[in-house]
Formats: C-alpha cells, structure tokens, sequence
C-alpha cells in the first residue's frame, strides 16, 4: 500500500505540474506531464491490488492522452477508438459489481436526454466525417458513467460525470464553439479528477476479502 500510495501522490504531482503548465502557457511542460498521468495512475492501481481492466482502462487512457497532443485529425479518431476502448474496460468492469441501484431507471432517462441533447447541438458544426464517430464515442462514455454512477457509488459516478464534461469541452471546441479561457486547462482538470475518482470509486468497491478460518480443537493431555 505505501507503493501505491506514492505512484498516487507522483500522480497528484505531475496533475499539478502539467495544470499550471497549462495556466500560463507553457506548452512544453504540458507536453512532458501529460503522457506521465495515466502510467502513474495505472501503476498505483496495480499496486493497490485492482483488477486488470481497471488498469487496461488507464493504459487506453494514455494512449489517447499520446494520440491527442498531435492536431491532426487522424490523430483525433485514433485517441477516440483509445479512449473508447478504456471506457469498453471500465463497463465491463463496473457490471460485475451487482445490479444497478434503486431510481437508476430515472438517471437513465436523464442520460439518455442529455446525451440526444448534446449529439443534436453538436452536429451542425461538427465535420462530416467526425459526426458519427463523435454520436458513437458520446454513447459509449454515457454508458460508462451511468455505469459508474449506479453500480460503483458516489465517487465512481462524479468521476464518470466529469470524464462526460472533459469530453464534451473537447467536442464544443472541435464544432468551434465559444470556448472558456485556457480551455485546455479545463478539460484536464476535470479528466484527471475524472480517472482518479473512477479508480478510487472500482478500489473501493471491490468485495472484502474472505478470511479462512481453521477449526481449532482443544486436546487433552
């Protein structure tokens, strides 16, 4: 545990290092901390004892967090197929914790609305041949947070709600629209808080373990 601890706080580091990178413009360093997030992230996961998709689900995440500091739109589909791969791994993983939670009907219809919402205002200036590809990403990562949200908990479902905002700050800025200042700054802040709360919310989770215990007879001399 004080491995995973450390791998956690070189995380937290390098989260940090790479957000004020990004306040103030230095591109540079965001380009050095960025690829550092999701090995960190992983090995203290793997270090904690987590399932493997859990740890897969990070690793696609450093793939596309690679993919996505190129322009090119290439580039862009490439991280997308990354990153809905990871989100592949974290459903799968989130379904084995039970079924989902009471009203988590509601949240569906919540879901479902926001999601048809965004994919309609998002279309117009969306390039052709990113609208599909985006419609279809936009489904898979909704899926993965009301996953998270009614099989996991609180943690796991703020978590799979801010991956749901990072990403669609990232969509907005591809249809060209308004962005916040320093728009790369947020869409990390919010996914690196994102993942981390996604592994906390699947460590957490998981089963206690089972004690065995040895039937013990008393012998007299």
């Amino acid at each position: 545990m004080r491995a995973s601890r450390a791998l956690s706080a070189a995380f937290v580091l390098a989260a940090v290092l790479d957000l004020v990178c990004l306040a103030v413009g230095f591109r540079a360093g965001h380009l050095v901390a960025k690829p550092l997030l999701m090995p960190l992230l992983a090995a203290s996961a793997a270090r904690a004892g987590g399932p493997r998709l859990l740890v897969a689900a990070l690793l696609c995440g450093w793939g596309g967090d690679v993919l996505l500091l190129s322009d090119s739109e290439p580039a862009f589909m490439a991280g997308m197929a990354s990153f809905a791969a990871g989100h592949v791994c974290y459903l799968v993983l989130f379904r084995r914790h039970g079924p989902a939670r009471a009203r988590a009907g509601l949240l569906a219809v919540g879901c479902a609305v926001a999601l048809l919402t965004l994919v309609a205002l998002l279309w117009p200036g969306l390039p052709a041949g990113l609208r599909v590809p985006v419609a279809c990403y936009s489904t898979l990562l909704t899926a993965m947070a009301y996953t998270a949200a009614t099989r996991l908990g609180p943690a796991a479902g703020l978590g799979g709600a801010l991956f749901v905002l990072s990403d669609t700050l990232i969509a907005t800025g591809v249809a060209d629209w308004p962005q916040p200042p320093r728009p790369d700054f947020w869409i990390m802040l919010t996914y690196a808080a994102a993942q981390f709360l996604l592994v906390r919310g699947a460590l957490d989770a998981r089963p206690a373990p089972v004690t065995a215990y040895r039937e013990v007879r008393s012998t007299t001399p």
